[in-house]
């Protein structure tokens, strides 16, 4: 074999290694961005911005009191594919009895996009009882919680399955009957997605 012939063999090598470096960059680049695609994650929910519109009492009596409050439920998708939600409800509870609810309608959120949904929910005293719900209308101050639970899937491409996700929140907050204002507004600690900002009645 001449020389020639021996640097045109080495360079071909080159050429191949380097190839072939490129081709693998190449592959792990897209095994990366696949990977990332398709790792699907749970939205986050947050119960945000409540207000009390209407109170009043009801039947002449200090311990029945019927509010309207309006509050926002903020859904957000972190994915590449859109979010879509079955119909569920938004409860408000005392002690874990419910007072009042608000069906939220089966919909979607878009990739990687944020939605908003206004929430009006009747709260009635009348459908609590016993002493701790008496002692705090009494004493001014109404501790409640709201929690809602989204089930759905994640529609990220059409040769990616449907993942089937659920986004859930729970908070305790009190309504204080004096001021008519929302005080104490808290994130339990197994739910981490809770907050309170200001809105405009």
């Amino acid at each position: 074999m001449s020389k020639g012939e021996g640097r045109s063999c080495k360079k071909c090598l080159a050429y191949v290694a380097g190839f072939i470096v490129f081709l693998t960059a190449i592959i792990l680049v897209l095994a990366l961005t696949v990977t990332v695609i398709m790792k699907v994650k749970s939205p986050k929910l947050r119960f945000n911005a409540t207000v009390v519109e209407t109170f009043s009492f009801n039947n002449g009596t200090a311990t029945s009191i019927d509010m309207k409050l309006l509050a926002q439920l903020i859904i957000k998708n972190t994915n590449f594919g859109y979010f879509k939600y079955d119909k569920s409800t938004l409860v408000i509870l005392h002690k874990g009895v419910p007072l009042g609810e608000h069906v939220i309608p089966q919909g979607r959120t878009k990739a990687k996009k944020t939605q908003k949904l206004e929430i009006s929910v009747d709260v009635s005293t009348d459908r609590g009882s016993g002493s701790k719900l008496r002692n705090e209308i009494n004493s001014g101050i109404l501790k409640l919680s709201s929690q809602a639970k989204l089930n759905g899937k994640v529609h990220s491409m059409k040769i990616i399955k449907k993942k089937k996700k659920s986004g859930e929140m729970k908070c305790d907050w009190d309504v204080n009957l004096g001021t008519r204002e929302i005080e104490n507004f808290e994130v339990l600690v197994d739910y981490k997605l809770c907050k309170l900002s200001s809105m405009s009645s």
